[in-house]
């Protein structure tokens, strides 16, 4: 019996036990595919957000636009006010599913660099 040092590799109840490999190819590929589901789950939820909410009533350059102007507003009282709209909207706040598509005053618009139309009032 050979071996290096005392070991014999015939005799496996003296080797030291070894781990197997990690197939690392296998565990990128998998994680892959998991984000590949989560976005597509994404994509499903913001879907169906649009609905429950009744924005799927705008035509899709308005809801856009209205995204856009939402992202683009550094108010923080602002942002607030929709946060707070939005954690009464998934709470179930019955006034909050009925008003979902309707201004209620604490946000007159999307956009407070919007100028009124003419003969309209203004956010006060």
């Amino acid at each position: 019996m050979g071996g290096i040092a005392g070991w014999s590799f015939i005799d496996n109840r003296r080797m030291p036990n070894m781990r197997k490999p990690r197939d690392y190819d296998a565990e990128l590929q998998a994680l892959n595919d998991k984000a590949k589901q989560l976005k597509a789950r994404k994509h499903t939820q913001l879907g169906e957000l649009v609905v429950a909410t009744g924005a799927d009533g705008l035509g899709t350059e308005v809801l856009a636009g209205v995204l856009l102007a939402a992202i683009g507003n550094d108010d923080p009282s602002r942002r607030e006010a929709w946060r707070k709209r939005g954690a009464a909207f998934f709470h179930g706040a019955a006034n909050a599913r009925r008003s979902a598509g309707k201004d209620t005053g604490s946000t007159h618009a999307i956009d407070p660099g919007t100028q009124p139309a003419a003969g309209t009032p203004g956010p006060a």
